[in-house]
């Protein structure tokens, strides 16, 4: 049932002229779906109030509560349209009344933590596109269908809000940024394997894909005491996110997997300099797919010891710092940073090899990520203690991934069996066709190189030196103009 509401949802939203993109589609269902789960809970907690004899103070006032203005009902549960605002009415009740009522929560809530703060931030970021009265009271009749009461139906919800940001990334343009596929997300979590009371820290959070995969994963590990689910709802979970849009998703799918105020702020992490981090600020585990390819100014780049314009590696530099000694990452970078030649590539390597134990890097195939058009790796590191030597694994396919063919995590179960973490670098893990390692010692120490290459596949083992081959051409060359200074004297 929620499935087909959430397509007959965005059929609604298809036909109005404020709403243009799968993007639109998202954020506009998020506003509305935020307050009926707000309305949810408000009745969960007030009932649970009651059966403890205790008095329970809603947060909303009773005017722009869900079943004032948007679901009054009758006695027999239809919807009262007598009381139930429709066309102009309903657009400007939204925009003049309820989202500035909704904004104000940001400055009267008492810690960013809170829910409070959560809606006044979320309604300060957005506005109602939906410029069609009667489409939003269409939008809102069937979210109304929804509930947020049962677990079941917390967990559908989610898992249909995750498609929802899927398709998003499928879309293109600016939605990819938003979504890294679930299964990759999965092993990266499994790899890294983080506990209860660990802090777990996403700087470049987008849709918070990381840290509700931590969350699932967190819940099946052992059987949850009452302390152990208050250290994951309030002590775990820790992001930031530059984008208003990816902030708001980020939210709304914490909030459906069942954080209820999720500790996201809605900042430039890279704007914070580096040299400002205290002890108290750092994280145990990190997990995270900066965004890469962008391009920063130079008065961010300033609050880097080592300066780039790439967004991805002033953020794997802010990662790195903002570790705990002893703590681990599963971080997912451009291929390209393995082997660039420039001075912030080859300095921030050497910083990640001294600072850390890369103990492995999973390389990617094309076409992980659907539409981005570029190959990845995945670092994975602990903090404090320096590298020694790396296993590498190369994920081989024998398919093309795509839109209609993505990653599964049957694909990355030989990765995840081979790549047990053993700590301080004694990385005894299993060769294979796919895997091998390489000390330290074999790599070159002024480039730091850390290219991708399998001594045990025949093709690149046979890959000769780039220097050899420079030197070949220029022999060639040499040859090549003996012959034709001889052809001409001939002439």
């Amino acid at each position: 049932m929620f499935e087909q509401t959430f397509k007959n949802i965005d059929d609604i939203l298809r036909k109005d002229a404020g709403c243009s993109s799968e993007l639109d589609y998202v954020e506009q269902t998020s506003w509305v779906l935020f307050l009926k789960y707000l309305d949810d809970l408000e009745n969960e907690k007030k009932d649970k109030a009651e059966l403890s004899g205790k008095k329970y103070e809603p947060l909303i006032e009773k005017k722009f509560k869900w079943e004032t203005w948007a679901a009054p009902k009758l006695r027999d549960g239809k919807l009262d349209l007598h009381k139930a605002l429709g066309g102009d009415d309903l657009k400007d009740f939204v925009d003049l009344q309820l989202f500035p009522y909704l904004k104000k929560f940001k400055g009267n809530a008492t810690s960013p933590n809170t829910i409070e703060y959560k809606i006044g931030e979320i309604f300060s970021e957005l506005k109602n596109k939906i410029q069609s009265g009667y489409n939003l009271r269409e939008v809102i009749n069937r979210v109304d269908e929804l509930h947020f009461r049962t677990h079941a139906e917390k967990h559908e919800m989610s898992h249909l809000y995750e498609s929802k940001i899927q398709n998003m990334g499928n879309a293109g343009r600016n939605g990819g940024e938003y979504y890294t596929p679930r299964p990759l997300i999965k092993t990266i979590v499994k790899v890294v394997a983080p506990e209860i009371g660990d802090t777990i820290y996403d700087a470049a959070v987008g849709s918070a894909g990381f840290l509700c995969e931590a969350f699932e994963y967190l819940k099946t590990t052992k059987n949850l005491t009452t302390k152990d689910i208050e250290i994951l709802q309030t002590k775990t979970f820790y992001g930031k996110e530059k984008k208003s849009l990816a902030y708001i998703i980020g939210i709304m799918n914490m909030i459906l997997h069942g954080i209820e105020a999720p500790n996201i702020i809605h900042t430039n992490t890279l704007s914070e300099n580096l040299a400002d981090v205290q002890e108290k600020d750092r994280y145990k585990i990190v997990l995270a797919n900066p965004p890469f390819g962008g391009k920063e100014r130079a008065e961010v780049q300033q609050n880097f010891p080592i300066k780039s314009s790439e967004t991805a590696y002033l953020f794997l530099e802010h990662f790195i710092k903002m570790m705990k000694a002893g703590g681990r990452a599963g971080i997912v970078i451009k291929n390209t940073f393995l082997s660039n030649t420039d001075g912030a590539s080859i300095s921030l390597r050497k910083y990640l090899l001294e600072s850390c134990n890369l103990y492995t890097v999973l390389d990617l195939p094309g076409g992980v990520f659907t539409g981005a058009g570029v190959k990845t790796v995945v670092l994975f590191f602990e903090k404090g203690t320096a590298t020694r030597k790396i296993w590498y694994y190369r994920l081989n396919l024998t398919r093309n991934l795509g839109k209609t063919n993505p990653l599964n995590e049957n694909d990355l179960a030989d990765f995840v069996k081979l790549s047990k973490w053993i700590p301080l670098g004694q990385n005894n893990k299993a060769e294979s066709e796919n895997s091998w390692t390489v000390k330290l010692a074999d790599i070159d120490a002024t480039t730091y190189d850390l290219s991708v290459k399998n001594p045990n596949a025949p093709e690149e083992a046979a890959l000769r030196d780039p220097l050899e081959i420079l030197n070949e051409m220029k022999a060639l060359d040499e040859q090549t103009n003996e012959i034709l200074s001889t052809i001409k004297e001939l002439l």
